[in-house]
């Protein structure tokens, strides 16, 4: 146990080192395209978080080559909540034609707050519907996305059924145990149109997929410069408002998080029309339960 520790220690280490260098090597997106856009939220008054839980707000951005990723529509909305006294972690996740109250745009679908206000006006909308301001806001183009996933090796996912898309993925996705590359690992969790749940199983694809990009990531921490090539790698494609030190703790947290603490939740609701186009109404009741559960401990006994 104290060896593994001493290890952990080390590696944090390094990793701290590396974070420290780049904020003199890499500045800004000058270096690559941005692809990864990590931005602080300050909270709302009156919003109250337990001292030990970070909020993560991750968003998958639309945007085409070119256009700006923070004024783009939204996709794979995950709310995620990391406990870093018990290394647990919890992500709520919320189907992107959801009609909430975006600040300052009345009622809209949720993936247009990113459009209209950027990453505040997201974290406001996810406030307005769970109860929580997040943190942070994280978005990422998809063809990092992809670029990452291949470059840790691809991931492993449970599959409840088999789903295809006649674009996205021909000759689909069997049921069980799968193994996804970059590509499939973009086309997993963004095909909805043959899946019997729609938007709902789409989000609940989307967190099988970060889970497992963390057990990924966790079983190959130990591998000698595999955290810090790949911090270095994404440092080099993001553009944020943090500093080294704070770029370091959230890393930390992230890193430390155990597969067994993590759950995992969909918020509910009903496919209906309003404004003239197909929107989900989404079970508020329910999202404010989940947001008033997860709050303090980043744990979900249930949906």
């Amino acid at each position: 146990m104290k060896s593994s520790r001493l290890a952990r220690s080390m590696r944090h280490g390094v990793l701290a080192l590396v974070l420290a260098a780049a904020a003199f090597a890499v500045p800004g997106s000058s270096v690559e395209p941005t692809d990864v856009e990590l931005v602080r939220i300050k909270r709302a008054g009156g919003v109250s978080v337990g001292p030990d839980v970070i909020w993560i707000l991750a968003v998958g951005s639309d945007a085409r080559p070119g256009q700006d990723m923070l004024r783009s529509r939204g996709d794979a909305l995950q709310l995620v909540g990391i406990n870093t006294r018990t290394d647990a972690a919890t992500a709520i996740g919320v189907p992107r034609d959801s009609w909430v109250s975006i600040p300052g745009h009345g009622m809209q679908k949720i993936n247009a707050a990113l459009y209209f206000g950027g990453p505040q006006a997201m974290a406001g909308a996810m406030a307005n519907l769970t109860g929580i301001t997040a943190d942070y806001v994280m978005v990422t183009r998809f063809p990092f996305f992809e670029d990452m996933v291949d470059d840790i090796g691809g991931i492993e996912v449970h599959n409840p059924r088999r789903f295809y898309d006649p674009y996205l993925k021909k000759d689909g996705f069997k049921a069980g145990r799968i193994h996804l590359g970059g590509y499939d690992a973009m086309a997993f969790p963004r095909i909805r149109k043959s899946l019997p749940g729609g938007d709902f199983d789409r989000s609940a694809n989307q967190q099988r997929t970060l889970r497992g990009i963390h057990a990924r990531i966790r079983s190959q921490a130990d591998r000698p410069g595999f955290i810090e090539r790949g911090v270095m790698t994404v440092l080099k494609h993001m553009s944020t408002n943090l500093g080294p030190a704070e770029l370091y703790e959230l890393a930390q947290a992230v890193a430390q998080v155990e597969p067994a603490k993590i759950t995992t939740c969909v918020i509910r609701g009903r496919i209906g029309a309003t404004a003239g186009q197909s929107v989900v109404f989404p079970d508020v009741a329910q999202a404010r339960r989940l947001g008033s559960a997860a709050r303090h401990d980043a744990t979900l006994k249930g949906c």
